[in-house]
């Protein structure tokens, strides 16, 4: 594989992972029964109309790039697809029997390292797959945030916007991974309480992303607009009760309604009265 085709800033390339891995040098042949999923694959989603554009290339022309794979740990008879699950896919459809294969021998990080890669310079994994292969670096080979970043060859804020997206609800997700929201409809809808509220008007309304900010831009100024409001009645009140009983006044008025109600004395003189008051209206 030439490095200089490679997409220019995704840091590592397969060819150069290839590159520092033992390799068979000679391109095998092997059953398509032979070959198991990549138990590392980031990509959940396969486009159907991609992959059936690909299964008629195949059909015309067969495979041009052989399929990386490795020994698989699980059954000493298969061999494990590290890079090139789509071809094994399309080649599946298109009623190949065989297929061509470059045997590595590669440890389980290199293994995901690899899928990742391949997806990342090919843009096939949408965001939530790609934030997820992200997160397995980090949570089951230590790696950090600048270290993923150097290997992916993207910027420090490209991959902890991603990893963000991990803390979207889960349905807002969904719509992620079936690619009905985009990556920058995403981004705003972090750290939303009403995060699936907008999601589902977005899609509803098919707005876009500038569209979007402005939606919840109205929706944070709402907010903001209630709450002084609030605080203006609240404080009339406090004055009411204030210049009634003659002594300082606190409401606190939670979300649901519930709180707290403080009345201030300075003595026992102001003590006792609040007491009489209660006792004699209740």
């Amino acid at each position: 594989m030439d490095t200089t085709k490679i997409k220019k800033g995704l840091g590592r390339g397969l060819s150069s992972l290839i590159g520092e891995t033992k390799t068979e040098t000679n391109i095998n042949k092997l059953s398509i029964s032979d070959l198991v999923s990549n138990k590392f694959q980031p990509r959940k989603v396969f486009d159907e109309e991609n992959l059936q554009d690909l299964t008629n290339s195949i059909k015309e022309r067969g495979i041009i790039q052989p399929i990386v794979v490795r020994k698989s740990s699980d059954n000493s008879s298969k061999y494990e697809i590290i890079a090139g699950e789509r071809r094994w896919l399309a080649a599946q459809k298109a009623g190949l029997h065989h297929v061509p294969v470059v045997i590595a021998d590669v440890d389980d990080l290199k293994s995901l390292e690899f899928a990742i890669i391949e997806n990342v310079q090919r843009s096939d994994l949408n965001a939530v797959e790609e934030a997820r292969g992200y997160q397995k670096l980090i949570d089951e080979f230590s790696y950090d945030q600048e270290k993923v970043a150097q290997f992916i060859g993207k910027s420090r804020s490209h991959i902890a916007n991603f990893l963000r997206l991990l803390g979207l609800p889960e349905a807002v997700l969904k719509l992620i991974e079936t690619k009905k929201l985009t990556p920058g409809h995403a981004k705003i809808l972090v750290g939303l309480d009403n995060a699936i509220f907008v999601a589902n008007k977005i899609v509803e309304k098919n707005l876009s992303v500038r569209q979007t900010e402005n939606f919840v831009k109205f929706f944070k100024i709402k907010k903001n607009s209630f709450k002084k409001l609030k605080d203006i009645n609240l404080q009339t009140l406090e004055n009411s009760i204030t210049g009634k009983i003659g002594l300082n006044v606190l409401i606190k008025n939670k979300k649901n309604n519930t709180g707290t109600l403080v009345l201030e004395y300075k003595d026992l003189e102001q003590l006792n009265k609040i007491i009489e008051i209660i006792k004699v209206n209740y």
